[in-house]
């Protein structure tokens, strides 16, 4: 078998394993909200992938993709069937980046559940992988101006998971919290089944081995040295991430935190994403270790400072941590980081690429939901968030006894 099939086959596979982070998300989602909104969670999930794959086969492919225009968009090319002159078929390369927007999508939906309108949602869902994911990633896997200052972002700390987490919390803002969250003080309001969640989480675990090592976009020669350098890394941010999660809020809280400890485990595999391919082992714990902390500063921070209400916590898993792991790039890259003698470069490049982009994905989001908040309408009646959203919006119930 040539090194062109090996490495098709080896993007497929790790397409598939990507696709199946869609039920970690999913799993996620509904594991970490109410029993009587679990339907809707699963229908947005769904909906994210049908519509996102069929838009960014349309058109979302070739404007992050195609020919740059000016450094700042790619060209559209509709119904893609186009040859970018890349060692493995485009097609495949198409079926993996199609499982990437997805992923930037379905980032928003738990930061969002339990009060948005199913059918305002479906909009913006088209929206972000349409229009709002793929420009920004043209500008830093597409050859746009961001590449071309040297921003280094491997798998998509900052070009899918911060997108998605500042979207999510435009949305989220924008929306307002749930009923009842936010009574004179800020309360709990707890998942109802958290076997669901972790069973999302390790999900989501094992995608992160076709996320990160399938950027490579081929196995064969000297990729597998790489493939195998980064599953390592991968694993080893998320390992620490995990344990230090655990001992921060055994610390404050008195107890190991259950879903705190869990999220800090996606938190930990989120920062490690941009800098897999070029951080040292060491420096995938470190940066795991900074992870673990973010995500319980991050979460009290949005929850109880700023008083966003995220069911899920996703703008800090996805945001926040995304953005930091894009930042520790500048100061532990093998080559070019600042503590390897690399200078300042390296890390002024990655400040700026994260600002900009979290610039554009909050702005542009934020435009978008305010459009719709006073057109189709954001949020359900609050009887339609009392009783449910699976009754109200699907006609039926996701648990029957």
């Amino acid at each position: 078998m040539d090194a062109r099939a090996i490495d098709t086959i080896w993007v497929l596979l790790a397409a598939v394993l990507v696709f199946f982070m869609q039920a970690g998300f999913a799993m996620v989602e509904a594991g970490f909200t109410r029993a009587k909104n679990v339907g809707n969670i699963i229908m947005k999930n769904v909906m994210d992938f049908s519509i996102g794959s069929l838009v960014f086969w349309a058109v979302g492919f070739s404007i992050m993709f195609g020919p740059s225009i000016g450094g700042f968009i790619g060209l559209p090319n509709f119904f893609f069937t186009a040859e970018y002159g890349n060692n493995v078929p485009d097609m495949a390369i198409l079926m993996f980046q199609t499982v990437f927007a997805a992923t930037a999508a379905t980032i928003v939906s738990g930061a969002m559940a339990e009060r948005t309108k199913f059918s305002t949602y479906l909009i913006f869902s088209l929206v972000i992988t349409l229009v709002i994911y793929p420009i920004s990633g043209h500008w830093v896997w597409g050859g746009g101006w961001l590449s071309e200052l040297g921003f280094h972002d491997f798998a998509g700390s900052t070009v899918v998971h911060s997108v998605g987490g500042w979207a999510a919390l435009a949305g989220a803002a924008i929306i307002g919290p749930r009923l009842g969250k936010y009574n004179g003080k800020t309360n709990a309001i707890p998942g109802h089944n958290m076997v669901i969640g972790a069973l999302g989480v390790f999900i989501l675990w094992l995608g992160w081995f076709g996320f990160n090592p399938g950027s490579t976009l081929g196995v064969s020669g000297d990729n597998a040295l790489s493939v195998a350098h980064i599953f390592i890394t991968t694993n080893l941010s998320a390992v620490t991430a995990a344990l230090v999660t655990m001992f921060v809020t055994w610390k404050r809280y008195g107890k190991p935190d259950l879903s705190m400890t869990l999220n800090g485990a996606l938190g930990g595999l989120v920062a490690i994403t941009a800098g897999t391919d070029i951080v040292s082992p060491t420096g995938a714990v470190i940066i795991g270790a900074l992870a673990g902390v973010v995500i319980v500063f991050g979460i009290e921070l949005i929850d109880k400072v700023l008083r966003v209400d995220d069911p899920v916590g996703a703008i800090t898993v996805h945001g926040i941590t995304g953005a930091m792991g894009t930042l520790m790039v500048g100061l532990f890259a093998t080559e070019g980081g600042l503590f390897y003698g690399g200078g300042w470069s390296l890390l002024g490049v990655q400040a700026l690429g994260v600002a900009v982009v979290g610039l554009w994905s909050f702005s542009a989001a934020y435009l978008l939901f305010t459009i719709l908040k006073k057109t189709m309408g954001l949020r359900v009646t609050r009887k339609e968030e009392e009783e449910g959203l699976d009754i109200h919006e699907h006609g039926q119930s996701s648990y029957n006894f």
